[in-house]
């Protein structure tokens, strides 16, 4: 049986080096555990990135799964099947909104919005020069056309051109916003709690003062809720917090809390007045098998009270974090919203994470200096406690070093 360090090396000579990977592969999980090859037990504050709100190894997604593999995985999109129509179904319960199209993922979800987006303009004028406003230091994927609205430059620079007409405004920044806003603006995108770019919440002024400029002008609002939609903020999707419905949303990651999947929804006057037969597609979106995993994912989150459990140890994270800040000057400040947080520090996270790792806690950064916790949504209080206690010791590690 090959080592873990053998299967690195292994990994380093196929594999395309898109990622600078940690030092460890990961077996299996329990909870919210992870265990490596050799057996050693990590505590998971960064759930796949912000994916397996379940935890792992829970029993009834996992025989759910198991029972859709064994009735059918596939049939494509030219025939109608039981799984996708009972989780649009669902998925319309939870979101407020209207029509789904089910994705393989959360940039392909962005990609589909786009195109909403310009197809809904182009059937009001016949113009294909519609602009999008997308926000500075935002992040919704890699393909040519979610890269074009990150606002990034790092990202987009050594692939442009980019698609066209897109600029860029500051997030929590109404004037910003309008002072990008021309007679071809179609839609503003962002996401409801930046991620990548920093964990930066959209206040609510700004988010009402962007949905009732988009009323009065028809533009429509895309809301971004990949990260954190699906429970993370306390809501099942972070815009519900204030009331401001998009016309547009993406969702993924905790969609399927593991399985490959995505969606993007609009209202019905959206979904009346864009995309029709022929201008979008995807051979695997909404496949049985994704359809089963959104299908127990939402069953779970009702009966598991998942929500509830995010409101409770979300309050407590803030706290525990907010402790840290008081604490250690080397942390600027704490935010976010429910399980989505991010610790600022004065200096860059990467070591510190690297040492959490070493001690048996998985973290993920936010940006060179800000480190990001999103844990499962199954999360305890105590280990909440277990997280702090080690992520102490290497605060306290580097603050003697220093």
């Amino acid at each position: 049986m090959e080592t873990m360090k053998q299967y690195i090396q292994e990994a380093e000579q196929a594999l395309l080096h898109t990622y600078n990977r940690y030092q460890v592969v990961f077996d299996k999980g329990d909870g919210v555990y992870l265990y490596d090859m050799e057996g050693k037990k990590y505590l998971d504050f960064c759930a796949g990135i912000a994916v397996f709100a379940l935890g792992y190894n829970n029993q009834k997604y996992n025989n759910a799964l198991k029972e859709q593999i064994d009735k059918i995985i596939h049939t494509s999109n030219y025939y109608y099947n039981v799984p996708s129509i009972e989780a649009a179904k669902k998925l319309k319960e939870v979101s407020g909104m209207d029509r789904v199209f089910f994705t393989n993922s959360g940039a392909e979800a962005v990609e589909g919005a786009i195109k909403a987006a310009r197809k809904y303009a182009y059937l009001k004028d016949g113009s294909t020069d519609h602009e999008i406003i997308a926000m500075e230091h935002s992040f919704h994927g890699r393909t040519m056309g979610a890269l074009s609205v990150t606002g990034n430059p790092k990202y987009r620079e050594a692939f442009e051109p980019m698609i066209g007409n897109i600029r860029f405004a500051k997030i929590n920044d109404f004037e910003s916003v309008l002072s990008n806003v021309t007679d071809k603006t179609c839609a503003i995108l962002f996401e409801t709690l930046q991620g990548e770019g920093g964990i930066f919440p959209a206040e609510e002024s700004f988010l009402k003062q962007v949905k009732a400029f988009c009323e009065e002008k028809d533009i429509l609002l895309i809301l971004d809720e990949i990260q954190c939609g699906m429970g993370r903020t306390g809501y099942m999707y972070a815009w519900q917090k204030y009331g401001v419905k998009p016309d547009i949303m993406t969702t993924a990651k905790a969609l399927g809390c593991g399985v490959p999947v995505g969606a993007f929804l609009m209202t019905e006057k959206v979904g009346a007045n864009s995309l029709t037969s022929g201008d979008h597609g995807t051979t695997y979106g909404g496949n049985p098998l994704a359809a089963a995993a959104i299908n127990i994912v939402l069953d779970l989150f009702e009966e598991n009270h998942i929500i509830d459990n995010v409101k409770v140890a979300g309050s407590y994270l803030e706290e525990k974090l907010d402790g840290l800040v008081s604490e250690y000057d080397l942390i600027e400040t704490r935010r976010g919203l429910g399980l989505m947080q991010g610790l600022v520090l004065r200096r860059p996270a990467g070591d510190i994470i690297t040492k959490a790792l070493e001690k048996g806690l998985v973290l993920i950064n936010a940006g060179t200096n800000i480190i990001r916790f999103v844990p499962p949504l199954i999360i305890t209080k105590e280990n909440i406690d277990d997280m702090i206690v080690i992520l102490k010791s290497c605060l306290d590690e580097i603050t003697h070093q220093a």
